[in-house]
């Protein structure tokens, strides 16, 4: 039980004051006057002060409460590396035990894991949670068993009590690490962009080691290995092979004795573009769509488009001298020879042998389809007759053969089944019923896909696929009525935009492939086929666990399913004969960046919380008691600060000066004065 004295004035201080003041004045007045009772007076005054002033008397029963030793116990991904989770668990059994041996003290266990979504290890996170569930003037210490990376180190937290780093780990530790420094998010298809690359040995590295070997890979072909010099800035030219997505993978093999080599790979997802798309749109003669295609092409900003129209063919003898015509000859010889591989797309609309183009150079076109090059035959009645494309070299590559008969009668063009599923004709944009068109050459399909029909389920958008190339034909010349808005029109320039791009490779329009996008850790995986169903889905982690999932059907010839990875790293996918590779989050997660045990993370707040940072290969410190505000830490010892908390079990106020005394004392008092000054 404590006591002490208490005042509750009954009226307010200021006037309390005021009172008192007077009171001085009138002791003061009748001192200089020479009254014998002005120390009666004094006294009487003094006597009603203090009662204004309510003086109590306060007894508390009190209980002591014990103190609170908060024990972290960090253990995050790079707290498992070498023999660092014996060290921690032995160290905090040890802690524990010494802790709980003393008198009036309580311990606090707190496990930090891992930082969810790749956050790291989130010390200072977890003790500030464990310091609102407490009173802070139970607080007696706080001890973190840790390596000492914590990525929240810089949060601000107001312990009332020391604060310790016991750090695991070694000082013969040591590990090499890989780092990406720069790399753009896409690059031209083709042309060399440059990463900049850095290698570093951290910790006690093995002396005399200046250079490593570096593994290169790209996508899933195997890996190219270059010796490379360790703790500088390397600058390495990559050239994308494909557009859209390319996974580039960085990797070391593991040295002896290197505590780590979660840290040794990188991946980088780049995207590849073309810078530009060039297009060669030869029209055989005018006609009413004759400026579809350039329409459709120019409107393109990335289309580098060269466009010849045959306006006055070598057969036409009219009697004009040929210095005065202002015509361009055309260039075959240049174009179709010396520089046939600067394009990436021929065009054909209408065309018919008129002796322009020699059959060496139709030749050439065809070898040049074999080898990567795709060539776009926009068919009219030409097609069909004695002078088609189709009876010369460039026939070999056409995915089908004219009858010569041209149907002209209305027709609607139709989307097959397998058409359905082509990324070129799939989901075609409808607003009602398609207007039809009025002309379709009659051909027969010897290879490739059709994926657009007409007259009586007869071929009107035939693709296919020759060597490296692509070949496609459309055997009508009467896309441009749907442009027009002829009984409602179409998707004209959607359908020949989807055309053009496939023929040029475009990721996205790839009717066979594989590809998959992150989102964190969650993975959707997408299949688009021909087939009318799919294997099962191969997923190998970076461990290399192997995971098989079925893949369910989201639309004809599209097949997805989602995949949460349980791991940070990169992941291989396989289904039949396409493969993809993707990464989920970085190679390296943020615990392995840093993996050398240090306490200069933890500095700043160990020196301002008058702690210590000791090494646990020291052994287990010692723990004093130490006075608040005074150094906690020294050679092989910590300190904690006694907070003598106490609750309060019971609390009584007994008046020091009651009314009746108070009155006794005060008229005595004055009775007294009035005497000694009245002589009596």
């Amino acid at each position: 039980m404590t006591s002490s004295i208490v005042f509750d004035p009954l009226v307010p201080w200021p006037l309390l004051v005021m009172v008192a003041v007077i009171a001085s004045i009138g002791v003061m007045l009748a001192l200089l006057r020479g009254l014998r009772g002005w120390g009666f007076r004094g006294l009487a005054g003094l006597v009603v002060l203090a009662a204004l002033s309510g003086p109590s008397l306060l007894q508390e029963d009190r209980a002591p409460l014990s103190d609170i030793v908060i024990l972290l116990e960090d253990e995050s991904a790079s707290q498992r590396l070498s023999d660092r989770a014996d060290q921690t668990a032995q160290a905090a059994d040890s802690l524990a035990a010494t802790i709980e041996a003393r008198e009036n003290t309580e311990l606090r266990r707190i496990t930090v894991p891992d930082g969810a979504n790749d956050a790291g290890t989130e010390l200072m996170s977890a003790l500030s949670e464990a310091l609102a569930e407490e009173p802070r003037a139970r607080i007696a210490g706080v001890i973190a068993l840790t390596d000492g990376r914590a990525h929240d180190a810089d949060l601000p937290v107001d312990v009332p009590a020391p604060f310790h780093v016991l750090l695991s780990g070694r000082e013969e530790d040591w590990d090499r690490r890989l780092t990406v420094l720069g790399a753009p998010a896409f690059a031209i298809i083709g042309e060399p962009v440059t990463l900049t690359l850095r290698i570093d040995d951290l910790g006690a590295a093995p002396a005399g080691v200046t250079q490593t070997e570096l593994d290169i890979s790209i996508d899933a072909d195997p890996a190219q290995r270059f010796t490379v010099p360790i703790g500088e800035d390397l600058e390495l030219p990559i050239t994308l092979p494909h557009g859209g997505r390319n996974v580039i993978r960085f990797s070391l093999p593991e040295a002896e004795g290197e505590l780590t080599d979660r840290n040794n790979a990188a991946v980088i997802q780049m995207n590849g573009v073309r810078d530009r798309l060039r297009v060669l749109l030869v029209s055989g003669e005018p006609h009413a769509g004759g400026r579809t295609w350039r329409n459709l092409l120019k409107s393109d900003s990335s289309v580098d488009l060269v466009h010849f129209t045959i306006l006055r063919p070598p057969e036409k003898q009219d009697g004009v001298p040929v210095d005065e015509l202002s015509l361009i000859a055309f260039p075959t010889r240049e174009l179709f020879m010396e520089k046939i591989e600067d394009f990436d797309l021929i065009i054909f609309d209408r065309y018919k042998r008129r002796g322009i183009l020699p059959s060496l150079y139709l030749e050439n076109i065809a070898q040049y389809v074999r080898g990567g090059g795709a060539v776009l035959v926009s068919a009219g009645p030409d097609f069909a007759s004695a002078d088609s494309l189709f009876r010369t070299p460039l026939g070999d590559v056409v995915p089908a053969t004219p009858s010569a008969r041209v149907l002209e009668e209305p027709y609607l063009p139709v989307v097959p089944e397998l058409g359905e599923r082509h990324p070129v004709t799939q989901g075609l944009p409808q607003n009602g019923d398609w207007g039809r068109w009025l002309r379709q050459i009659e051909v027969t399909a010897t290879s490739g896909d059709t994926v657009m029909t007409g007259i009586d389920d007869r071929p009107l958008l035939v693709l296919d696929r020759v060597g490296e190339g692509r070949v496609a034909l459309l055997a009508s010349d009467h896309a441009w009525l749907w442009n027009r808005g002829y009984e409602g029109g179409g998707p004209q320039l959607e359908l020949l935009r989807r055309l053009a791009h496939w023929m040029m490779g475009e990721p996205e329009l790839e009717e066979e492939a594989l590809t998959a996008t992150a989102e964190g850790q969650t993975m959707r995986i997408q299949r688009r086929t021909l087939s009318a169903e799919v294997p099962p889905l191969t997923i190998t982690g970076p461990d290399g666990t192997v995971t098989e999932l079925t893949l369910d059907e989201a639309a004809p010839g599209r097949f997805e399913t989602v995949f949460t990875g349980p791991e940070i790293g990169l992941y291989r996918l396989e289904n039949g004969d396409q493969t993809s590779v993707i990464g989920l989050g970085p190679a390296a997660p943020r615990e392995f960046v840093d993996t050398i045990a240090s306490a200069e993370p933890l500095a700043s707040q160990v020196a301002s919380l008058r702690g210590g940072a000791l090494t646990l290969t020291d052994g287990v410190p010692r723990i004093r008691n130490v006075n608040a505000g005074r150094p906690a830490a020294g050679r092989g010892w910590i300190g904690l600060t006694r907070r003598d908390a106490y609750e309060t079990l019971d609390v009584r106020q007994t008046p020091l000066l009651p009314g009746w005394l108070v009155l006794l004392l005060s008229a005595g008092l004055i009775t007294a004065a009035w005497l000694r000054e009245g002589r009596r």
